[in-house]
């Protein structure tokens, strides 16, 4: 028999472990801030097939501004990296419509493996001829805040006639050889070291001029875009702060889309998961919630490397969850405690108060009695036999109770030597009878050879008493009574 009711609270507090686990799963099944947070902390390597060639402050200054640009200077580029064998030119400047005079230029933007970039919403070069060249939408989607995300696709028009448009990453990926389904699905933007975003930058000026290696440009995925400062739109507040230019934002997203996909758990994954978080930080208790929901946040560290997304901060939150219950449930189990003997489990003497006075309201309509007994021979057993037996024969004594009485009693331990059993419902002609029943049913007592006599005491609330507490007093003198003229009659 267990001496506390623990089992019942246990299955309550898992029951609303994996209730809750389940609901915050749902509710949290991806955690952008923690993503946020790793990818800052742990940086992706920029794709090193990426060059990056800038239009910066220097260029600028020789060549003038951008929009006064002949389009013929970007041919000398392009030629310049297609005698080098690059494997993809992408030119992240945006054109705009409207027809060269020069019918050359126009025929030598139309060549394979380059991208072109154009605005959102206007997708459409239509001085480009042959149309060989494949042009993407040069947008990345930021909403609040720095730019986190990068899409494969974005939708134009509405209802039946939206249309996926590509993104220039996209295609710049496409052409480098990783074809990518069109979607509108976010996919994250890998954070790169700045350090290495400049080593793997050559500068526009420098290109046109001739200033390269052939060696470094061969079979390289180049990028053409602005990163000179201070450009309006284009210099963006990155994840850390830094103001980063456009070209080092397109560089990052075809680099994460050159790159493995993220493995994402699955939204039911995640709430299978905190659900069986929670579960276990109930199941073990004390404070080893709190250890796995360190555990959990350090889980998801060490698997960004490896390209799993692991919702780290919905876990470990569940394992809190998990230990917020095991609180509350040490909470019920003390409050239960104080109305409970340790020994017996029975509720000990402030239970017997606390079970009277309940009752003490309705005591005309719903009469109740109290049975005392006093355990007379408990400190000769511990005197002659020891604690240990004396245990036992209180044991013994509270079973053989809870074993014979009725099915509305209630049993107490309500002092060292003495158990108390509350009668409901019981008129006051049924005291006594219900008393004496008791006795016979318990039988005699005996610890050894150790005869072990019970006196009782009985009390009913249909007397003439003012208060709960007179009942307790009416049982212990009858008690007394019964003790002392049974010591007498010895």
């Amino acid at each position: 028999m267990s001496r506390f009711p623990e089992r019942p609270l246990r299955r309550l507090t898992l029951t609303v472990a994996a209730a809750l686990g389940l609901g915050l799963g749902l509710a949290m099944p991806y955690n952008r801030a923690l993503e946020n947070s790793l990818n800052r902390a742990l940086p992706s390597p920029l794709d090193p097939r990426l060059l990056l060639v800038g239009i910066d402050d220097a260029t600028l200054g020789d060549y003038g501004p951008l929009p006064q640009w002949p389009r013929s200077l970007y041919l000398r580029a392009f030629d310049t990296l297609e005698q080098a064998g690059a494997q993809v030119i992408g030119l992240d400047v945006v054109l705009g419509r409207g027809s060269d005079p020069d019918p050359a230029v126009q025929a030598a933007f139309d060549r394979p493996h380059l991208v072109l970039a154009t605005a959102p919403g206007d997708p459409v070069l239509d001085w480009l001829s042959a149309r060989q060249t494949v042009t993407g939408v040069s947008a990345l989607n930021s909403g609040s805040g720095p730019l986190r995300e990068v899409q494969t696709a974005y939708p134009v028009g509405s209802g039946p006639a939206t249309v996926l448009l590509p993104s220039f990453a996209r295609q710049v990926a496409a052409q480098a050889g990783q074809p990518l389904p069109l979607d509108t699905q976010p996919r994250l933007l890998r954070y790169s070291p700045p350090a290495q975003v400049a080593a793997q930058t050559l500068s526009f000026r420098d290109l046109v001029g001739g200033n390269v290696r052939y060696a470094d440009l061969q079979g390289r995925v180049v990028l053409i875009g602005q990163n000179a400062s201070g450009v309006p739109g284009l210099n963006l507040p990155d994840i850390d702060g830094r103001l980063t230019p456009g070209l080092e934002w397109q560089a990052r997203a075809v680099s994460s889309l050159l790159s493995a996909p993220l493995r994402r758990v699955p939204g039911w994954g995640t709430a299978l998961l905190c659900a069986g978080c929670a579960v276990l930080t109930v199941l073990c208790g004390g404070l080893w919630g709190y250890a796995l929901a360190g555990l959990t946040l350090l889980a998801a560290a060490a698997l960004w490397p490896l390209g799993v997304v692991f919702p780290g901060v919905s876990v470990s939150l569940s394992a809190v969850l998990g230990s917020g219950l095991v609180a509350f449930e040490r909470w019920r189990q003390l409050k239960a405690w104080r109305l409970r003997d340790p020994l017996t489990g029975l509720g000990n003497r402030l239970g017997l108060i606390r079970s009277v006075t309940q009752r003490w309201p309705r005591r005309v309509e719903q009469p109740f009695g109290l049975v005392i007994f006093d355990v007379g021979a408990l400190s000769r057993v511990n005197a002659m036999q020891g604690r240990a037996a004396g245990d036992a024969l209180l044991r013994e004594l509270s079973a053989r109770l809870q074993r014979v009485k009725r099915r509305g009693d209630a049993v107490f331990r309500s002092g060292p030597d003495e158990f108390a059993v509350l009668l409901e419902p019981a008129a006051a002609a049924e005291v006594v009878p219900l008393a004496q029943a008791l006795v016979r049913e318990v039988g005699p007592l005996s610890m050894g050879d150790l005869p072990v006599p019970l006196t009782v005491g009985t009390a009913s609330s249909t007397q003439d008493l003012v208060a709960p507490t007179d009942l307790l007093e009416a049982a212990s003198r009858e008690r007394y009574r019964a003790k002392y003229q049974r010591v007498q009659e010895e």
